[in-house]
């Protein structure tokens, strides 16, 4: 089932080429907000999967051409974002070690929504295509072997990043990633049933109709049963929190204004994103793939982009 929020925020699952208002079906869902809605439904699923199953078979729904489609989690309580966890394309010869970080819920927009370049100054913007995974229930200190159990379902997810303007040089995070409109998933929660082996998805992402990062999930340095592991070992997630998986870094490239960027990963559809920068600044285009490690050394982030590049 691919669940989404559309319009002024109604609960909808796509069928084909449309999107069936499912609302009847949960009335008696008691929520206080789109991202509360969402929660319920995810925590109550079994409850209500038969009914809205029922009325998608025999509803014709709105064509998706004629609707806004809303990011899916407007705003969920923790994105937690793996960072460098790809071994990218063989550029690697072993992974970095686990690491991640949480963006702020700011940064959510959805399909059809607009990325604003902030007012700083980087060394560049980038987009990082990802596998985003929906937390299904209470997960703390998760068993790798029992991780699939934790999983409602999966999303698209872009990682927008600003490179090198640190204070002092420090690395941070924070400074790079939870900029608000930083955020783009979408267009669907995918529950989990419909994808049978997340480990096997094939990861792109077009600018403006170029392809420029397409990879498989199965080169995740940390695969999804080890990273939930961890990651719940630190911080217990709850329904409708999401996990972005990492993104392979070699076709980031630069992101500017008027760009239209789109991610797919098979299975979940198309999300598009448009770009806008009041201040109208340029960067060269090449991807990471074709930049030697001095130049992507030069563009800043964190330590361990420094060993991507050719080799």
């Amino acid at each position: 089932m691919k669940l989404v929020l559309f319009d002024d925020y109604k609960l909808g699952v796509i069928k084909g080429n449309s999107v069936v208002d499912v609302r009847p079906a949960v009335a008696d869902l008691v929520h206080t907000s789109p991202q509360d809605l969402m929660t319920q439904l995810i925590r109550n699923f079994d409850r209500y999967r038969g009914p809205m199953e029922e009325l998608v078979r025999s509803a014709r729904g709105v064509s998706l051409r004629q609707v806004r489609l809303r990011a899916p989690l407007p705003a969920p309580t923790r994105i937690v974002a793996m960072a460098v966890n790809y071994m990218e394309h063989g550029t690697r010869q072993k992974g970095a070690d686990i690491d991640a970080f949480l963006k702020s819920a700011s940064t959510v927009i959805g399909d059809g929504d607009t990325v604003v370049l902030p007012d700083v100054q980087p060394t560049v913007f980038e987009q990082e295509a990802e596998l985003g995974l929906i937390i299904g229930k209470k997960a703390s200190k998760v068993k790798p072997e029992e991780a699939y159990d934790y999983i409602f379902g999966y999303t698209n997810f872009i990682d927008v990043s600003a490179r090198g303007f640190r204070p002092e040089n420090r690395p941070s995070f924070f400074w790079g990633k939870s900029w608000d409109t930083f955020g783009p998933m979408g267009p669907a929660v995918v529950t989990a049933d419909e994808i049978a082996d997340p480990m096997n998805l094939n990861v792109k992402c077009w600018i403006n109709g170029k392809l420029y990062q397409d990879y498989p999930t199965s080169d995740m340095a940390n695969d999804i049963p080890h990273l939930m592991e961890w990651a719940t070992w630190i911080t217990t997630l709850q329904p409708g929190d999401l996990v972005a998986c990492g993104t392979n870094h070699t076709g980031l490239c630069a992101i500017q204004n008027g760009d239209r960027i789109e991610v797919e990963t098979q299975g979940l559809g198309r999300l598009t994103v448009q770009v806008k920068d009041e201040l109208g600044r340029e960067w060269p285009r090449m991807p990471r793939r074709e930049k030697t490690p001095e130049q992507i050394k030069a563009i800043g982030g964190p330590a361990s982009f420094e060993r991507l590049g050719k080799r």
